[in-house]
């Protein structure tokens, strides 16, 4: 059984204090400033510098198949939150990346800020900063609130999903829907200290090879016309946290070697993100690629355990060049992320002997023990 933690009252007001500071779901967002364009290297540092050494997990909970369940009423699950949140910083994490998604502001935005505010103020009792992705290019094009499917035996992340989504990605009549979003969740932390930083779209130009038979042959046309107004909006709201949109494939050092959408992301991101799930000597690779832009790197994607990306040996990587580094998946669940991405071609029958992705298990204990404590020794030191 899940051990729960019960929530304190006072953490349930405070959820509702800091919503009620928070402006009106269809409030214009603070009047761009001076300020408000891109970081210069000399901020983005400044604020790394105050950051300590970021280290974290991909974050859903394990009762959760996507970013639907997690957020939305009827499956979000405060309690679960909590307790895995402090499994978390048990094992020496103090940060999480978190997916959201267009639709749950659209169906509610009161009660998703909600939500979300109380979600903030679980993470911050436990000294957890989360990093909120608001986009995300992979896996389902067809998202649905409401009731999730059960997730597919075997498979790995079959139920998440995309936002926008393929139907919304160019509808000129949701786009402000999809202004309002990421002005309003934006605006509701711009100044909020608890929220480490904000990652505008996860993998753009992914293209979802799983869902080829549903997914639109213009995707990526499409996303490279609305990710820089993402940025544009995002830009506007001014918030104290930075901006980024993290790079996965193709080359980054020579700008001229760069797809349309890496560039864009590159070109507006405050600090730089990226993701391997490489062996080290590649990992290594990718940091030399982004560093000579002289910002703060993070690799908000790794750990393939059968791929030679593991925390023994990449996180210590990661330290010593002073990069952030957030793992996929924190504890085993309905996404099934234990099971590798081949699971697509071929299910399978039995959760392999290792792990491809996941720190923990349903319990809170670790998979491998020497990952706990790899983890809890480099970050001590910070």
């Amino acid at each position: 059984m899940y051990r729960r933690t019960v929530l304190k009252l006072p953490l349930v007001l405070a959820a509702g204090a800091v919503l009620a500071q928070s402006p009106r779901a269809s409030a214009d967002p603070p009047r761009a400033s001076a300020e408000s364009y891109r970081w210069s290297p000399d901020r983005a540092n400044s604020w790394y510098q105050a950051q300590g050494w970021p280290v974290g997990a991909n974050f859903i909970t394990s009762n959760a198949i996507n970013q639907f369940e997690m957020f939305q009423p009827g499956t979000y699950d405060p309690r679960r939150i909590d307790t895995e949140l402090g499994w978390a910083r048990f094992h020496g994490l103090n940060t999480v990346r978190v997916f959201l998604h267009d639709q749950l502001w659209a169906q509610d935005p009161r009660g998703f800020q909600a939500r979300l505010a109380q979600f903030v103020g679980v993470a911050a009792r436990h000294r957890i900063k989360p990093l909120f992705v608001l986009f995300d290019s992979c896996w389902d094009p067809m998202p649905r609130p409401g009731r999730q499917r059960a997730p597919t035996p075997g498979v790995h992340n079959s139920g998440w999903v995309q936002s926008p989504g393929a139907e919304r990605i160019d509808d000129r009549r949701y786009t402000r829907t999809l202004q309002d979003y990421v002005t309003g969740v934006m605006t509701q932390f711009r100044n909020d200290d608890r929220v480490l930083a904000w990652d505008l779209w996860n993998e753009p130009d992914n293209p979802a090879k799983q869902y080829r038979n549903v997914e639109r042959a213009d995707k990526l046309e499409r996303v490279a016309d609305l990710l820089p107004q993402v940025f544009a909006w995002a830009r506007s709201v001014d918030p104290r946290q930075p901006l980024t949109s993290g790079v996965w494939d193709g080359e980054w050092a020579d700008p001229a070697s760069r797809s349309t959408i890496a560039g864009v992301q590159l070109a507006n991101s405050d600090v730089l993100t990226f993701h391997s799930y490489a062996e080290p000597a590649t990992f290594e690779s990718r940091i030399a690629e982004l560093a000579p832009q002289g910002r703060p790197i993070l690799c908000t994607e790794y750990m393939a355990r059968p791929m030679g990306s593991t925390i023994q040996s990449i996180l210590p990587i990661a330290k010593r060049h002073n990069i952030g580094a957030i793992n996929w998946g924190l504890v085993a669940g309905k996404t099934q992320t234990y099971f590798p991405w081949d699971s697509w071609d071929h299910p399978y029958a039995a959760v392999p002997k290792v792990w491809f992705h996941d720190l923990l298990r349903p319990d809170g204990t670790p998979f491998q023990g020497n990952e706990s404590q790899t983890i809890r020794m480099l970050s001590a030191s910070v």
